[in-house]
């Protein structure tokens, strides 16, 4: 913060860069400022859209060949599917993953790529600056608003905003290269090195984001109205005449590349534009064509109020952040009107005709004072490279001492409007709908580049009033308003990084523009904080402002399912399928409640409906096949537990051939070699247990499977080594001692299979399988007191299980608490009257009973 302050009173005071080596210094202090005001990121987390291009891509993995960078979306997604973003950048995903290879997951060194790029943006800006504005303090004024303005915070702050600063940095370098072709033209053959240099920067650049290619047309624009400082009514005749072929020449070569570039881009992503869904951009799914027309034409305005006074900013404006304008009665249709008359009053200030008659009644600025040479007034329309005049110096101006020497003329004041608007203009002509409809309602990072005229303007502005203005006053003010607006504009920004420093702060600062959103993204941190009341909460607060959120309902029904609200869960599960037919996720957790409910038949359904799901226009394809696959899964694992094991095995084929790459594989193939061993296909059943532990080493399900197969087939020592290392690899985990035990109670090991036994049913005594294994494993090593204690446990967790009542009856019987165990029996037989077993063994019992003249129910 000192030096944002430092350079503030700097400019306000009227420092000046010393002569010699001083040269680039107000590029130095611009970048600096830069720098400072994102130092207080570096120690801040992965963000929203971080997560997705990030956290969870595929494609910065070092086993993803890096080539499907350039085949894929800034997502990870193909570019040719359906449900593709088409956004193509690959050369920021290129930076992720050298980012990634270096630091792994670490957000401090991504974070430090974004300052340092944005702070070498700063420094180009300011550069360019100078080529209009010379080396006075109105060049250092303009860099230090770039540098400090608050709409940069999320494309700086926010990681995945480094598409929109990289791409500046080459519209930077390209226009920088262009400006240099045009003052070599006609002089030197390097001209055309320059030319290309701009070219391959503007490719580059769109390869950052789209909208670099834009840099061709603002390239286009300097060499007509700023280089040649030709007047709308000059363009036609100079092309009628053929003069100025060179001109010519540069603008269609600027046409063709820019074209070819654009063609090449649309056949790269498959000929089609993206498809969003309609919270994305209300607008463009309205059926209204005037609340279409009204909507559209109303954004670049509140874009604009942004740029000018960003002291309301969100980290989303999707939804109803901007309502729709629906009628020509809207009151922000004014601000409309007054935007777009302002902006045409600015494109004709500085594309009208000057005078000409005799002399010229323009003035030009050239560092801060009227220079009546300086605006060029011809009355021939050709211009060479010549015939730009040289102007003289000698006098203090903008409070800079220049000596005596020859300095290029700076453009007009006029010249420089043109140029402002183009570069605020152009690059954010994609962002408009004009052409196509975007996936959002106003992105702040999308303003990283036209900002760069927003900052020109105004500081051609305040220079235009401070050349006007004749009081000595009223120019000190300009500069101390100047310098206050500066100041502010870094006290925002430093106070904005602050709501990026983690997802909680960053979507609680967007609820007021966004509550839908921001309460809904809420929940999810809040969750896994596992602050469950405040995320629910938090849940049904975007739906209250928006009930129809599919997302929010799924992630509702899943919070709602993890603490065992399982009828609420269900209930919600059906109205986010409801809101979205194709949620496959909402599918899933429909289908594991229902099975784990004993509805076998309508699990099974589901799931099918589930797997029949085509990824056809989906946002997340891949999210959506990891759904997909996990749906397969369970139901072969219902097939496997009825005993379908050939129909189990062709789910889990299926489940195979849909994974995505990123699915963890673990699982399934062990389901697969379950299947086969109990098919008796013991080959194939130990083929699909190693490649379980080869997608995961330290699986421990797969360990007990294969150590189980291992003793089958008589490799004990093997299959006891596969045993012990499921025990090391968790030692809290009773089902590891438990199927320990089993193995040490085949090959007669009784008191090591008891100590297993014990263990197992300690560690897992609210798992009923565990708990109630333990227990038969302890009667088969005759420990029946041992044992009583686990069936009587058993049967507590779950006292409507028969098996569960009738083996606590059995070891009551054997213990001689004959009384309590035909209590038990009996219960058993309520739940299932027709056990043959329980039968027999209550008639034994009655007998026993009868025989010891003790009372029972019969008598």
């Amino acid at each position: 913060m000192l030096l944002l302050f430092v350079a503030a009173a700097a400019l306000a005071l009227g420092a000046e860069p010393q002569e010699g080596g001083g040269e680039m210094i107000a590029e130095l202090v611009s970048s600096a400022l830069g720098l400072a005001l994102y130092l207080n990121t570096l120690s801040a987390d992965f963000c929203y859209d971080d997560s997705r291009a990030i956290k969870t891509n595929q494609d910065l993995l070092p086993e993803t060949p890096w080539t499907h960078i350039f085949y894929n979306d800034f997502w990870g997604t193909l570019l040719t599917h359906s449900g593709s973003h088409k956004s193509y950048r690959p050369l920021c995903t290129l930076s992720f993953r050298l980012n990634h290879a270096i630091g792994g997951l670490n957000p401090w060194s991504y974070h430090l790529v974004n300052i340092l790029l944005h702070a070498a943006v700063t420094g180009l800006f300011t550069s360019f600056s100078k080529i209009l504005l010379g080396d006075g303090y109105w060049t250092f004024m303009a860099g230090l608003m770039f540098a400090s303005h608050p709409i940069h915070t999320e494309a700086v702050a926010g990681i995945v905003g480094r598409a929109d600063v990289g791409a500046s940095l080459f519209f930077l370098l390209s226009l920088l290269c262009y400006i240099k072709h045009c003052s070599t033209r006609g002089y030197s053959a390097r001209t055309w090195g320059w030319f290309l240099g701009t070219g391959l920067c503007a490719g580059c650049s769109m390869l950052w984001k789209e909208q670099g290619v834009t840099v061709l047309a603002v390239s286009a624009i300097y060499d007509v109205f700023v280089f040649h400082r030709l007047k709308m009514n000059q363009i036609l005749p100079t092309i009628y005449k053929r003069k100025n072929l060179s001109l010519f020449l540069s603008i269609s070569l600027l046409t063709f590349w820019g074209t070819s570039l654009l063609g090449a881009r649309l056949y790269w992503m498959g000929n089609k534009p993206p498809s969003f869904s309609n919270s994305d951009n209300p607008a463009a799914d309205s059926d209204s064509l005037l609340a279409r027309m009204l909507t559209f034409f109303y954004l670049p305005t509140k874009n604009l109020w942004l740029l000018l006074c960003p002291d309301t900013l969100s980290f989303d404006w999707s939804m109803d952040a901007v309502p729709l304008l629906k009628t020509i009665c809207d009151w922000r249709n004014l601000h409309t009107v007054a935007f777009y008359t302002g902006l045409l009053l600015l494109a004709y200030y500085g594309l009208k005709s000057p005078s000409l008659e005799g002399e010229c009644n323009g003035k030009a600025v050239a560092n801060g004072k009227p220079n009546a040479n300086g605006h060029s007034c011809h009355s021939d329309v050709e211009y060479q490279n010549s015939e730009i005049k040289l102007s003289f110096a000698s006098k203090v101006e903008n409070g800079i001492k220049n000596n005596v020497s020859q300095r290029t003329q700076l453009p007009s004041t006029e010249n420089i409007v043109v140029l402002s608007l183009s570069l605020l203009i152009i690059p954010f002509i994609p962002a408009t709908n004009l052409f196509f409809y975007v996936g959002f309602v106003i992105a702040e990072r999308v303003l990283y580049i036209p900002s760069m005229g927003f900052c020109l303007l105004i500081t051609v502005g305040a220079r235009a009033l401070y050349v006007k203005v004749q009081k000595r006053f009223l120019k000190t003010l300009i500069f101390y308003a100047t310098a206050t607006l500066i100041v502010f504009y870094g006290l925002k920004t430093a106070i904005r990084n602050g709501d990026w420093q983690n997802e909680e702060m960053l979507y609680r600062s967007g609820i007021k523009v966004n509550p839908a959103k921001a309460w809904g993204n809420l929940g999810n941190v809040l969750k896994s904080q596992s602050k469950i009341s405040e995320a629910e909460n938090a849940y049904r607060n975007a739906l209250y402002y928006r009930s129809n959120m599919a997302d929010m309902l799924y992630n509702l029904g899943l919070l709602l399912q993890e603490n065992s609200r399982f009828a609420e869960a269900l209930h919600y599960y059906k109205l986010a399928i409801g809101s979205r037919p194709t949620l496959a996720s909402a599918y899933l957790n429909t289908g594991i409640i229902l099975m784990n409910q004993g509805k076998t038949e309508e699990a099974r359904r589901t799931f099918l409906k589930c797997s029949e799901i085509p990824d056809e226009n989906l946002k997340d394809p891949h999210a959506h096949k990891s759904s997909v696959t996990s749906c397969l899964y369970n139901l072969g694992k219902l097939y496997h537990e009825q005993g379908h094991y050939e129909e189990a095995l062709g789910v889990y084929k299926e489940a195979i051939q849909k994974m995505p790459r990123q699915f963890a594989p673990q699982s399934l193939y062990n389901m697969m070699g379950e299947a086969y061993m109990r098919l008796s296909k013991l080959p194939e059943a130990e083929h699909w247990y190693m490649e379980s532990l080869r997608s995961k080493t330290d699986h421990i399900p797969a360990h007990l499977t294969y150590g189980k197969l291992l003793a089958l087939t008589g490799r004990k020592s093997e299959a006891e080594k596969f045993f012990l290392k499921a025990i090391e690899l968790d030692p809290t985990k009773g089902n590891c001692y438990m199927h320990y035990g089993q193995f040490l109670l085949e090959e007669a090991r009784l008191v090591e299979a008891a100590e297993m036994a014990k263990k197992a049913a300690e560690l897992d005594n609210k798992e009923f399988d565990v708990v109630f294994n333990a227990a038969h494993m302890l009667r088969q090593a005759s420990l029946n007191e041992a044992a009583e204690k686990y069936y009587d446990l058993a049967a507590r967790l779950r006292p409507t299980y028969p098996a569960a009542l009738m083996n606590l009856g059995a070891i009551l019987h054997l213990n001689g608490r004959l009384q309590k165990a035909e209590a038990n029996y009996l219960r058993a037989l309520q739940l299932k009257p027709d056990d043959v077993i329980t039968q027999s063994n209550l008639r034994k019992l009655w007998n026993i009973m009868e025989k010891q003249g003790l009372k029972t129910s019969k008598t």
